[in-house]
This record gives structure tokens, sequence and C-alpha cells, in this order.
């Protein structure tokens, strides 16, 4: 049976709800979260500040970690085990390299920016969601940067192709299924990062990309928007 309708009654091109809020964590540095449909995340940044041990350091530019952290019963699926695991380290390491790019820190040598992602809730969607929050709290917290960064999932699902997959969508079992997260720099309009889980044809998978540009741009807007709120208030 075809996938004609989406379950939330979304439109094929649409995400659902998104909220977002900067300096949410008291003791950061740096914070945010992001909120898709029913997938929080919560993003604390720490640093820049030494590295230790003292071998790990880079003497010519800081260093970013990232550490992703789905918490038990947070998951629409399965009980998440607590601890790390291959996803977790997979995703943490992804998301580096999703920021990386918009950041400059070659004036902070022998440091490290860490930035702690927690995910309370999550239905779908939870590495962007991530990436989101990680690259406001990055901001919030004064470091130099060329842009922000904005993610969301792609994908097909049975014949339809559609902007921000839902847990019963990725779970989908009447058809073919892929799932396609991107993040992208905004201003530049450079991707930073690009999966995909599933099989999709070079034409839809092109057609997706020219889809998502405005649905990043809105998501871009929600970010910015968050960020000058927090901001005008302390003006205020």
């Amino acid at each position: 049976m075809a996938y004609k309708q989406r379950i939330d009654g979304r439109g094929f091109d649409e995400t659902r709800p998104i909220e977002a809020k900067v300096g949410v964590i008291q003791r950061a540095d740096g914070s945010a979260m992001f909120k898709i449909g029913n997938t929080w995340a919560y993003a604390a940044v720490y640093g820049p500040r030494n590295l230790h041990p003292k071998f790990l350091q880079d003497p010519q530019r800081g260093i970013l970690r990232c550490n992703y952290n789905m918490m038990p019963f947070s998951s629409s699926g399965e009980r998440v085990r607590p601890g790390g695991s291959r996803r977790s380290k997979e995703i943490s390491l992804v998301t580096e390299k999703a920021l990386l790019p918009v950041l400059d820190l070659e004036e902070f040598p022998n440091s490290v920016v860490d930035v702690f992602i927690e995910l309370p809730q999550t239905e779908a969607g939870s590495r962007c969601a991530g990436i989101c929050a990680a690259s406001m709290a990055l901001a919030d917290a004064g470091l130099n940067m060329k842009d922000l960064v904005c993610a969301v999932s792609l994908g097909r699902v049975d014949d339809k192709l559609l902007i921000d997959l839902d847990y019963s969508e990725e779970s989908y079992k009447d058809g073919p299924v892929a799932d396609i997260p991107i993040a992208m720099m905004p201003n530049s309009s450079k991707v930073t990062l690009l999966q995909m889980d599933g099989e999709i044809s070079k034409e839809e998978l092109m057609e997706l990309l020219e889809k998502s540009r405005k649905v990043l741009m809105d998501i871009y807007e929600v970010q910015k928007r968050a960020l000058k709120e927090k901001y005008h208030e302390v003006e205020v």
C-alpha cells in the first residue's frame, strides 16, 4: 500500500513544530535548547579551557569535543542503554565535523571546547536537533563563528519524498525508507554533514537537497531569533 498521507497531517515538505531558546543552563559558558516535534535537544558549552592530559593538546589551535547522549527511556523505540555506545560515538564525531567549519579555534592553542548534547526525549531527527542546539550554544558562549549550522532530516518513505521524518516514518514497514540527515552553513550554503541510511536514486536525492534549502533557512531564522531574544532581554 502506497504512503499517501503523513500520520500527523503535515505536508510532505513541512517540518514538525520548532522551538528554540538559548541560555537555558545557568553554569555553562553557553547553552541552548532546540525542539522539533517530540525531539528535544539540550546543548551546553564549556570552554575554551586548558586541555588535559597535555599530550592531547594542539599548539596551533584549540580542539572541539562533542558528546552526544540519549537518556534512558528517551526514545520512541527500544529503551536506550545508559552509557556510551557505538551509535553515540558516531553521532558525537559527525557532530564535531559538522560544527568545525564555522569555528575559528586558532586563537585558543592547547585548549579544548567541550559540547555536551543531552536528549531527554526523542522521536527521530535527534542528531539534527543536537547539531542545531550545539550551534546556538557555541554562539551563546561568545565564540568567534563564521556562521551558524542548521540541520534537518530528509528522506524517502515508499514513493514519497519527505522533509523531517518522524519515528513512524523511519520505521515504516510497507515500503522502502531512506533517512538523510543534512547540515548546512546557511550564509554560504555549504554542506557540513550529509549522511544516508537506505536507498534512493540520484534524481530523488537532488530533488530533496533542493527542497531542503528553504527549510534550513527557516530553521536558521528560528536559531537567530532565539539568540536575539536573549540579548534583547539583557539590553532591556
